[in-house]
């Protein structure tokens, strides 16, 4: 199985994964890693690609947690008692784990997905951000919900649509612009405005109190690499998912 990683989170011993599109087992236009069910992908398919995802990320398949996400606000905290499959039917678009051996995941195909982790406890977060859940606030929501202090966050922005390929109207374009306060997150100099969403997630994560050097950026256009990733909009919809995840740790 191929995924990227983030140097920062590795360097804090966090084990994660941002999921490519290869080495799985489904057919096109599923092909080959789909690890999101209810697309039109064969099950059988997609569980074995979700094992050797987790298989990965060294845990079993019982504490990878993932809900039904809806561009909204809410953050849900996994406990230790929490069943993956009771999680899988509630909506959400954050997840956060303080459980040791506890998989947390967003599931994207142009979105970004945001990892987070917390080194002195071992707490870890995972946002799915469109830009309907960037403007409503759901990155500064996830950095807060844990309690901690985001001085002392790693955060990672994994593989998404980036502003070449984000074609967008001029009301999204207004409402970027409108939560950046005036700051560059929207490109104007073509026909149609262009979003930038990892220069309007970045901003945000700023603004929560997140340093500058304790934000990376794993890089990658899910729209512009067919080869290595899923894109929502360049299939118009018939495509798989990416799952990006992170584990929770012991505290140090």
């Amino acid at each position: 199985m191929c995924a990227l990683h983030s140097t920062l989170l590795d360097r804090y011993g966090f084990v994660h994964a941002f999921a490519t599109r290869a080495g799985g087992v489904s057919l096109a236009p599923y092909d080959s890693l789909n690890l999101g069910f209810h697309l039109g992908d064969a099950d059988d398919a997609v569980r074995e690609n979700r094992t050797r995802f987790v298989k990965n990320l060294g845990i079993s398949g019982d504490r990878l947690f993932e809900q039904r996400q809806v561009h909204g606000t809410d953050v849900r905290e996994i406990s230790g008692s929490s069943a993956a499959e009771t999680i899988a039917d509630m909506e959400g678009d954050a997840l956060i784990a303080r459980t040791e051996g506890f998989a947390i995941a967003a599931r994207t195909a142009d979105c970004v997905p945001v990892l987070i982790g917390h080194p002195s406890s071992g707490d870890v977060g995972a946002i799915h951000a469109g830009w309907r859940g960037a403007v409503a606030g759901i990155v500064s929501r996830a950095i807060q919900a844990p309690g901690h202090d985001a001085a002392g966050l790693v955060v990672a922005i994994g593989p998404h649509i980036r502003v070449e390929a984000f074609e967008i109207g001029e009301e999204v374009a207004r409402e970027m612009e409108r939560v950046s306060k005036g700051r560059a997150v929207v490109q104007r100099a073509r026909a149609m405005p262009h979003g930038d969403l990892a220069a309007l997630i970045r901003l945000q994560l700023r603004d929560a109190g997140v340093p500058e050097d304790a934000i990376d950026d794993v890089g990658a256009c899910t729209h512009a690499d067919a080869a290595h990733f899923f894109s929502h909009r360049r299939e118009h919809g018939n495509t798989g998912r990416h799952l990006s995840a992170i584990v929770a740790g012991a505290p140090r």
